[in-house]
């Protein structure tokens, strides 16, 4: 009889350790499987693991990508796509405005980060017509700069390195928010183009960034975020500051010839570079700080 009750004790103790390890095997399947995310575009995009083969689509979400510790998956970018340094050693697969479409199925990605606002729309509708998972990125705030670190994190299954880049981001702006509360406001004009002569309003993130600075876009109430002006009216506003892209010949050659704007007369012409200042990527904390400084600048040349 004692062996008997020991035969089925034995019996179920064998079916209990089975039945812990099936538990085990599904809870272990399933947090894997449950990989899910909303973009910038309000879709959810959902994985069946953590993405292993992923292209980017422009400059800024590549580097978003590599903050966010998934750069070792990034099998193809774009052209222009130069930060990080290891990024020039992956192929391309065309320019933001004109992918290969074809490659890049033909490279069987299991997540594709789009520019929401770069990449043309019947592209990226084609691509998901094949099953591919594309996340559309465009951070419109300094905050959802570090959103997008730590989603894409999520789906490429590094959230630790992630949440890290994103803390430290987001530290690196409350250190110079706190550093120029108190700073008095500078006028400035941003010229993003000169021919056509083109400005960004108050709501795109470089003007977000620079009111942290205590600077004043002087063309902030226009509605286009990316307005086109005349030397005129930038001439009757007088900003402080004038900021203009490197990337451009002759930079400051059309604000010389104003002597007496403010700008011009305390040689606040200042240049920035693009590939920084235009990624709405990790970068835009150093570029935020350069800003900040060149402010800076401007209130020491006031006259007393």
């Amino acid at each position: 009889m004692m062996l008997q009750l020991a035969s089925w004790l034995a019996l179920d103790l064998i079916k209990l350790v089975r039945y812990l390890l099936l538990c085990l095997f599904f809870i272990s399947h399933f947090s894997h499987a449950a990989i899910s995310v909303v973009d910038d575009n309000g879709v959810t995009i959902h994985l069946s693991s953590p993405a292993q083969r992923i292209i980017s689509l422009a400059p800024h979400t590549t580097e978003l990508l590599f903050a966010a510790g998934a750069g070792k998956s990034v099998i193809a970018v774009t052209a222009w796509s130069d930060y990080p340094a290891q990024v020039k050693n992956i192929p391309s697969v065309g320019s933001a405005t004109e992918l290969d479409v074809e490659r890049i199925i033909k490279l069987q990605p299991d997540l594709v980060v789009a520019w929401k606002n770069g990449n043309k729309p019947r592209q990226i509708a084609y691509l998901r017509k094949f099953g591919i998972q594309v996340f559309e990125s465009e951070p419109k705030t300094l905050d959802d700069i570090a959103d997008s670190i730590n989603k894409l994190a999520t789906l490429a299954g590094t959230e630790k390195i992630g949440q890290q880049q994103a803390l430290s981001f987001q530290q690196k702006i409350l250190t110079l928010r706190n550093k120029y509360q108190h700073a008095s406001e500078v006028k400035y004009f941003y010229q993003i183009w000169q021919n056509p002569l083109m400005t960004l309003n108050g709501d795109h993130l470089i003007s977000q960034a620079l009111k942290i600075c205590g600077g004043k876009n002087i063309f902030s109430e226009l509605i286009p975020t990316a307005p086109t002006v005349n030397s005129e009216n930038v001439i009757q506003r007088n900003p402080e500051v004038i900021f203009m892209s490197s990337e451009e010949k002759n930079t400051g050659s059309l604000w010389q010839r104003f002597p007496n704007m403010t700008a011009v007369s305390r040689n606040n012409l200042f240049t920035f570079n693009g590939s920084i200042m235009n990624r709405a990527g990790p970068r835009m904390a150093e570029a935020t700080e350069q800003l900040c400084e060149k402010l800076e600048l401007a209130r020491q040349r006031r006259p007393h």
